[in-house]
Order: structure tokens, then C-alpha cells, then sequence
């Protein structure tokens, strides 16, 4: 194919000023071009076409369009081809759901799969449908849709899969059941530098991270050479658990040991490290010094420390270098008012929320979801419009009170290890809360555990979930032995 892409379509339209019409083969080959540079004009001249020439039962053609229109961000358009094909084969039903997925439509993933596999249209998945499910089950947390997908995989014989192994480990760690990441690591003959990496930031994410640190060393025994994407992983649990030796220890032999070049990943996760450990003016100078442009999360990484050691005088200068970026969001102010407060700086405080105010700058809520008896639940900050309000605040008020006990008790651990100050562990707990009274509430609803007086129907590892503000989903407490990986 030619490395120009565009001279491809200009030579389709003057074949078509001659009066030479092409066949589907050819009108294919110019969707492809247009794929290259995502030309949604070009996809709509050659859709037209398309209909004109009487080529819309070519199946593999109309998949391409479909796929032109998801690059483009043109949801509607795919499903408007989708809908008109007269066969949809898995190709189709697989760009249909990437759609999903590159669009934020994650949520009707599950819904196409189950019309994909219905009598009606009982279109066999393939390894890549399998893939995709995966992705979406890992950014919904919706581990039982994955429990599912795994036992397909495995009927399927595509246990054996070493991508759709790395996927398994990815959604697992994503859904917060380390346990069952690890049992599909390490029943693995075959592991790559992806399958290190997915189980690497599996143990990060939960909050594991000498396991983490013991997984990058055998690693390293068995001969294979970490990537970006390892080091991210290792760092990221370093930062986690206020690991600031073994972290910059590993951010040091990135580059001289293994060639490998930092990028904003792992600068990002160095400034959380050491936000976290309260060296602040460490971390603004690791900033400046970056060989790279640093972007805006990394300064609201650093603008989070500032919230949390009350440093006044660097938050503001953060927040220069984010309206530098012209990258400043509603949330940054917000922090910057909590930073304020934190001080007692009441001026300032009204000063920031009259500048908000005055340029209608609101900020998002927050949201998170969880998937119970094959149904997506998603709550979003001051909702109240679950039909069943009434029992989740109930219980919440409950958690709450059992919140509150457990907080203190882990504070002064937590304090000392990873830099956390008390209001921000409570307001990590509570993040979840109105989830977890919602599994609690239907896990006694559905009497599939017993209750108990003292305990939560549902296991909650605290110092994991207090550590990670991440709205996941924790399997019971299980912490698989980096041993005999």
C-alpha cells in the first residue's frame, strides 16, 4: 500500500471521472486509505457509492466502512451499516463492539454480546470477541460477565492463548481478584514480557507491592527483559506502598541498566511517590527536570501531595503551570480550595470560588459501578435515584460506623508507610461506600451469604482499598505467594 494514503482515494475518484466504476474489491482498498488517515468526508463519498454501485451485500466491505466510521468517532453510522448488512458475520459483530469500546459506549458491550450469541442471530465469539470482552468486563469491573468470558475461553481451547492469559490477568487485577490473576499466571507453560508486566501491576493496583518487586526480580532470574510498560507497573507499586528507595532504585536502572528512556508514566509515578512520602520540592524539581514535556496529570499528581501536606506556596505554582498548559480543570481548583482550607486561609478560599463562580466552572461527579446477578449498577455522586435508596444509606450508615473503627486502627500504619493523612484515608473509604452498601444489601437480599452482627457479609480488604481510591470490586483476601512463579 502506498505511503501516501490520500493519493489512493484521489486516484479512486479519477478512475470514477473517466466513468470507470470499481468493484467491491477495489472500493475496499479505498476505504482502507481513508482508514489510514480518517477521512469521515472520504467515508461518506465512498458510502455512497457503495449504494449506488449496488455493493451492500459484500460483507468484508461494509465491515471496513464500519470500521472507517468507529475512527471517527461516527457511532451511529457503524450501527447504520451494521443494521443494513444482510450477514453479519463475527468480523462485523467484532468492530461493532471496538466501536463500543473506543467510543465509551463500554457498558453496551455486554449487551451486543448477548444479541451476538442469541438464537436469533448465534454468531460464534473468536479469540479477538474475546479480547474486546475482556477489555470491557476490566473498565466496568465487571467480574462475573468475566467469569463467564474465562469459562468460554477455556471451552473454546483458547486456554492455551497467551494474549487472551495476559487479558485474563488485566481483568482480574482491574476487578480486584488478585487471587484468581495469579492462579491464571501462574498455570501459564508460556510467559512473555506482557504476561510479567499484566501480573506486575496486578500486584500494584491491589496494593501488593513487595510481591510486585519479587515478581520484577524472578522476572529478571527467568532472562526476560522488562519494557516500559514492567517498569510502570513496579513503580506504580512502589508509589502505592511508599516504597522511595526501591523506587527511585528501579527509575535509576531504567535508563542505565536497560536503555530504556523514561516517559510521562514514570515520571508520573516518581512524583506520586514521592508526593506521597512528603518530598515535595524533591518532586517539583524531578518535574523541571524531566527531558520531556511533563503533562497536565502529572502536575495535578503533585497538586494532589500539595492537598494532602498542606503546602500552600507550591500549589499555587502548580496551578500556574496548569493555566501555562491551558490545561486547568474544575478539579484543580477544587483542590486548591481544600489546600487553602487545610490552612485556614478562608480569604483565599472565598477568592477561588468567586473566580469559579464567576466563569461557570462546575465540576463532574464522581462515579463508579458494579456488576451483581449479570446487571450493571452505576452510582454517581448525590444520586438518589435508585429504587432502592432507602436500604444502601441504611447500610451505609452502618459502613460508616464500621468505617470509622477500621480507619483509626490502620491510620498511624497507613500514616507512616504511604504518607496519608487521616481525612484523606476517610475520604478514600467513603469513595466506595455507597457500592459496597449496595453489594452488602444485595448479597443479603439474595441470601447467598449468612449474616453476621460483627462482620460484613462482603470481605473488605481495608488497607488495599484505602490505598487505591480506584471503585473496585475486592474478592475476598487472598495474597497469592510470589514464590514459584
Amino acid at each position: 500500500m502506498s505511503d501516501s494514503p490520500i493519493e489512493g482515494f484521489y486516484l479512486f475518484r479519477e478512475l470514477r471521472r473517466r466513468g470507470l466504476r470499481g468493484d467491491a474489491f477495489s472500493l475496499s482498498s479505498v476505504v482502507k486509505c481513508l482508514l489510514r488517515i480518517c477521512s469521515l468526508i472520504g467515508g461518506f463519498q465512498v458510502h455512497a457509492r457503495i449504494l449506488r454501485d449496488g455493493h451492500r451485500l459484500d460483507g468484508l466491505l461494509l465491515t471496513n466502512l464500519m470500521d472507517l466510521y468507529s475512527r471517527c468517532g461516527r457511532s451511529e453510522e457503524v450501527e447504520k451499516v451494521f443494521d443494513e448488512m444482510s450477514r453479519r458475520d463475527v468480523v462485523a459483530w467484532n468492530v461493532l463492539i471496538s466501536c463500543c469500546l473506543r467510543n465509551h459506549r463500554t457498558r453496551d458491550v455486554l449487551g451486543i454480546f448477548d444479541g451476538m450469541v442469541s438464537g436469533e442471530f448465534g454468531c460464534e465469539p473468536d479469540d479477538v470477541t474475546c479480547l474486546l470482552l475482556l477489555q470491557a468486563c476490566a473498565s466496568l469491573g465487571a467480574l462475573e460477565f468475566g467469569v463467564k468470558v474465562h469459562g468460554y475461553i477455556v471451552e473454546c481451547g483458547y486456554g492455551g492463548a497467551v494474549n487472551l492469559c495476559n487479558s485474563l490477568i488485566a481483568m482480574y487485577s482491574r476487578c480486584g481478584c488478585l487471587d484468581k490473576a495469579y492462579g491464571v499466571f501462574k498455570d501459564m507453560r508460556e510467559k512473555n514480557v506482557v504476561t510479567w508486566s499484566a501480573m506486575i501491576c496486578g500486584f500494584a493496583m491491589n496494593g501488593y507491592g513487595r510481591e510486585a518487586i519479587n515478581a520484577f526480580k524472578e522476572m529478571e532470574r527467568v532472562g526476560v527483559l522488562p519494557d516500559n510498560q514492567t517498569f510502570t507497573g513496579v513503580l506504580s507499586a512502589c508509589s502505592h506502598c511508599g516504597l522511595v528507595d526501591e523506587g527511585m532504585m528501579f527509575f535509576d536502572r531504567m535508563d542505565k541498566e536497560f536503555g530504556l528512556e523514561p516517559n510521562v508514566h514514570h515520571y508520573g509515578c516518581m512524583v506520586d511517590l514521592l508526593g506521597r512520602a512528603g518530598k515535595l520540592d524533591q518532586a517539583y524539581e524531578l518535574i523541571m527536570s524531566m527531558k520531556i514535556e511533563p503533562d497536565p496529570t502529572i502536575w495535578r499528581t503533585l497538586l494532589g501531595a500539595c492537598r494532602i501536606h498542606h503546602h500552600v506556596e507550591l500549589g499555587e505554582r502548580v496551578i500556574e503551570h496548569l493555566i501555562e498548559l491551558k490545561a486547568q480543570e474544575a478539579g484543580d481548583y477544587v483542590l486548591l480550595l481544600n489546600i487553602y482550607s487545610s490552612v485556614g486561609n478562608w480569604e483565599k478560599v472565598k477568592e477561588v470560588r468567586t473566580f469559579m463562580k464567576e466563569r461557570g466552572i462546575q465540576t463532574a461527579p464522581g462515579c463508579s459501578s458494579i456488576q451483581l446477578a449479570g446487571e450493571v449498577h452505576e452510582f454517581v455522586v448525590d444520586d438518589i435515584s435508585h429504587p432502592r435508596k432507602i436500604e444502601i444509606y441504611e447500610m451505609l450508615d452502618e459502613i460508616n460506623k464500621q468505617l470509622k473503627i477500621a480507619v483509626e486502627f490502620a491510620f498511624f500504619e497507613l500514616q507512616q508507610q504511604h504518607g496519608l493523612e487521616y481525612h484523606d484515608i476517610k475520604f478514600r473509604g467513603l469513595k466506595c461506600g455507597t457500592k459496597a452498601a449496595f453489594i452488602n444489601q444485595e448479597v443479603e437480599h439474595q441470601n447467598t451469604l449468612s449474616q453476621g452482627s460483627n462482620h460484613w457479609p462482603v470481605h473488605i480488604n481495608l488497607k488495599s482499598w484505602l490505598l487505591d481510591a480506584r471503585s473496585q470490586d475486592h474478592c475476598d483476601d487472598m495474597t497469592p505467594s510470589s514464590k514459584n512463579m
